[in-house]
């Protein structure tokens, strides 16, 4: 009896501690989100960046730091999978009524797996599916603004912008709404013909993301909903409406698995997610949580949907098809829309890449700004599935070239280490089954993605098409990171003229070349792009292939320039499309 009391206070002690490093987690992670209205009114934008940085920091920093705490609390039972159960329960009971209670399920996920290292899962000590049914209670404060239809277009639009007015004035309101309500009207009469605005809801919280911010809204009429994403600036002269997107696929890119995490203080999540997965129906609740900033749940939530996905479907993990990588080998399950990455053993030549570059590659990415143009990657570790998903060409090829990383246990396949990112379409297939102005489209759109990623002073490397990625929305973006590299580290070299006959028929080339130089005039031979694609590119792009474009990045880099990137065409910026082009924020 004394001793079954003993061990429940042990279980007691070791979940409120767990608890209190998650109340600890939430504290930070809110402190630092909070800091996002005065860094954009400040137009300080290296800190915003900063506080990105310390927010990503911070929830493994906790983990360390709790994990150490158990340790010493539990002594010698430490790793006594039958007091972990007990503590589990007891932790179930102190979270019951919070309104996270789905990230602190998830907290308390990754303190198991740090001290056990679990290959699979193991349901006594982890929470695999939610302990909790219903959602959670409704938070005190409402989740959204509601604003009465059955007004001018003008009038409800003005409303919302004074209503989320801050320190900052508008540079000229009644112009921003001149705008806005002009494209609201347009929408609604291609999509509803004359059916009028019952109500407009409004997130309460601003989103912000490196300089934007942004209202989060929709438009109900009857049982019709569209999407409202109003994108402001802080021009330095005052706010500025630069956007009003009113598509699904538009609100989907804002919130893109391409892109950096929101800082925008909502409280419990839950309400906010559900809000978000109203406008975007076909967006996973785990990029939402991600998008976010809880890229752990996030990560938490695509795991039960693949272990949803795998026990109502039959089809067989596969090679992916596309050019095979050098440095991951990648497989894909053929209805399920993400991609699984696993390092080779051996990095061939002409790679000279190793393991750990590689890892440090996708941290690099993880902490940098996304800018639209890399696809998020999370981070599995000690995975298992069942041997019978997988192909035999698949089995084979990872037997024989990541034996490192996966091994055969029984009828389970146990993968170690794994990156898993959303399934693109390779740019070279896609070029290769487009129509003419699909392919220039996206022609236009790999080299906005090349000039996106050296404004946020990334360099991709590898610029063959292979390495470049079609989304379900037409955008481009880059997800091969062995060779990624930061664009300041580069240096950027005019191609010297041959003096002779035979410097310029020379098969290698005659001067030198160091590590880290690069010749921009050669760029195009290893893109493959061919015909009126590589024509169209050219006209506007064929500043890339010049050393002094990519020179003068560096030099706004080097002088600490946060550079202007849009999660939308230039185009759909309000005030560009009035005055076609003459006016750049």
């Amino acid at each position: 009896m004394a001793s079954g009391h003993h061990s429940a206070s042990l279980a007691r002690r070791g979940a409120d501690g767990i608890r209190e490093a998650f109340d600890s987690y939430q504290h930070g992670f809110k402190e630092i989100t909070e800091r996002a209205p005065s860094r954009f009114e400040d137009l300080d934008w290296r800190g915003m960046q900063q506080d990105a940085r310390e927010r990503l920091d911070l929830y493994p920093r906790v983990i360390t730091r709790v994990v150490a705490d158990v340790r010493r609390i539990l002594g010698e039972r430490a790793e006594d999978r039958s007091l972990w159960a007990e503590m589990k329960a007891a932790y179930t009971q102190t979270i019951a009524r919070r309104l996270d209670f789905e990230l602190a399920e998830t907290f308390f996920n990754s303190v198991t797996r740090r001290i056990f290292a679990t290959v699979g899962i193991d349901r006594r000590i982890e929470y695999v599916d939610s302990d909790f049914d219903a959602p959670p209670p409704p938070p005190d404060e409402p989740v959204h603004r509601s604003y009465r239809g059955g007004r001018p277009t003008r009038v409800l639009v003005k409303e919302i912008l004074a209503d989320y007015a801050g320190p900052i004035p508008y540079e000229s309101i009644d112009l921003d709404v001149e705008l806005v309500a002009d494209r609201i009207d347009a929408r609604l009469q291609t999509e509803w013909g004359a059916h009028p605005i019952d109500v407009v809801e409004v997130l309460e919280r601003v989103f912000y993301r490196n300089k934007g911010a942004y209202l989060i809204g929709r438009i109900r009429g009857g049982d019709r909903l569209l999407p409202l994403a109003l994108a402001l600036l802080n021009t330095g002269r005052g706010l500025v409406v630069d956007s009003a997107l009113l598509t699904e696929d538009e609100a989907s890119i804002v919130f893109s698995f391409t892109h950096s995490y929101f800082h925008a203080e909502v409280g419990a999540p839950h309400g906010a997610i559900q809000f978000l997965k109203s406008i975007m129906p076909l967006k996973r609740i785990a990029e939402l949580y991600i998008a976010l900033g809880y890229n752990k749940h996030g990560k938490t939530e695509l795991y039960r949907d693949l272990l949803r996905h795998l026990g109502r479907s039959a089809d067989k993990f596969e090679i992916a098809p596309g050019d095979p990588g050098m440095v991951m080998l990648v497989f894909t399950l053929p209805s399920y829309d993400v991609v699984f990455k696993v390092i080779r053993d051996k990095i061939p030549y002409p790679k000279s890449t190793t393991r750990h570059d590689v890892l440090k590659k996708y941290q690099l990415v993880f902490g940098h700004d996304r800018a639209g143009r890399l696809a998020d990657a999370q981070e599995f570790e000690h995975l298992a599935f069942d041997r019978d998903r997988f192909s035999d060409a698949l089995l084979t090829e990872l037997r024989e070239t990541a034996a490192d990383s996966v091994s055969l246990r029984g009828d389970q396949v146990v993968i170690k280490h794994l990156y898993t990112q959303r399934r693109m379409t390779p740019l070279n297939l896609y070029l290769r089954n487009a129509g003419e102005a699909a392919a220039h489209d996206a022609a236009l759109e790999y080299g906005q993605a090349i000039k996106d990623l050296a404004a946020s002073n990334i360099f991709p490397g590898d610029l063959l098409l292979k390495n470049f990625g079609v989304t379900r929305h037409g955008r481009i973006a880059f997800y091969d990171y062995d060779e990624l590299c930061l664009l300041t580290d580069c240096n950027f070299r005019d191609m010297p003229e041959p003096r002779t006959l035979e410097e310029a028929m020379a098969a290698e080339p005659w001067f030198y070349v160091g590590d880290g130089d690069l010749f921009p005039e050669e760029f195009i031979t290893f893109m493959g792009l061919q015909g009126s694609v590589r024509e169209v590119f050219l006209k506007t792009h064929e500043d890339l292939l010049t050393p002094d474009f990519w020179r003068r990045m560096q030099a706004r880099h080097r002088a600490g320039e946060v550079i202007d990137i849009f999660p939308y065409r230039q185009s759909r910026r309000l005030r560009v499309s009035r005055q076609a082009g003459t006016m750049r924020m």
